[in-house]
């Protein structure tokens, strides 16, 4: 799944408050039409489609304090800053990303809002709890797949600096006992969650499969999770294109940040 349509492409200054200044290696991409701005690197990571399905999917409230594992460009906790919640803290392990987030946070005016930390999430500790945490795992295992051309692209996707079990045992430290974590991950390893969030004491309370075009199998599936035991409700599914490739009314409004999706 691809990034949405660049904006702009580096170097120049694209006059504002603050001014953007794109280098050489990254553009600027344009989200929500045009409310959140990205800078990404050309080479580098780049978000796809499972970041705003993920920004849609999790359901806040004003007073929630809010961690994302693993946040790349920024870009969902980005989207999830644009509703009324409360702080929200952005981990990131790759010095180059955790730069281009905070950047992205300036740009956006979210200084107040969103802190970037530099860090590996799996050492990461806080006496005081949050309200949700959210991630966008790696979704390929150790020693499969080829390795992308770059790597900070490999780490994002790769089970290189973190595999699927570290999420949850990071998500299920950091948690508060009536928390909620958020997650995207393809439907082949879902087994794999499964049992991490057991072995870490979460339970999935909602599921919902993405499809990419009506009569196809799902190739993404969200998730909320939370240490409660009780039954897994299954959302209705969500198919992003037609058959004859449109995007559907949801898909559209997800991308325009109008959607929250059945109630969870």
């Amino acid at each position: 799944m691809s990034s949405p349509k660049i904006r702009k492409s580096g170097p120049h200054t694209v006059c504002g408050l603050p001014p953007i200044r794109i280098r050489e290696d990254e553009t600027l991409d344009a989200f929500y039409r045009g409310r959140v701005l990205v800078l990404q690197r050309k080479r580098g990571y780049r978000f796809a489609l499972d970041a705003p399905l993920l920004a849609d999917f999790i359901r806040t409230r004003r007073t929630d304090e809010l961690l994302e594992l693993g946040t790349g460009s920024g870009i969902i906790s980005l989207l999830v800053g644009l509703r009324p919640t409360g702080p929200i803290t952005a981990i990131e392990i790759q010095p180059a990303l955790a730069d281009i987030a905070r950047r992205n946070v300036a740009i956006n005016r979210m200084n107040g809002r969103i802190t970037v930390v530099r860090r590996d999430f799996r050492t990461y500790r806080r006496r005081k709890k949050f309200d949700i945490v959210f991630a966008n795992p790696p979704y390929i295992r150790k020693r499969t797949g080829f390795l992308s051309a770059t790597a900070e692209k490999s780490v994002a996707k790769h089970e290189l600096k973190c595999d699927i079990v570290e999420v949850m045992q990071a998500a299920a430290r950091l948690l508060k006992d009536d928390g909620r974590a958020y997650f995207v991950f393809p439907p082949r390893r879902r087994d794999d969650l499964e049992t991490a969030a057991r072995a870490s004491g979460l339970h999935l309370h909602a599921v919902r499969d993405v499809h990419p075009r009506p009569g196809a199998e799902a190739n993404l599936f969200l998730a909320e999770c939370g240490f409660a035991a009780k039954a897994e409700r299954v959302l209705p599914p969500l198919v992003l294109y037609d058959d004859r490739g449109g995007m559907t009314a949801e898909t559209r409004r997800i991308f325009e940040g109008r959607n929250r999706g059945p109630a969870h």
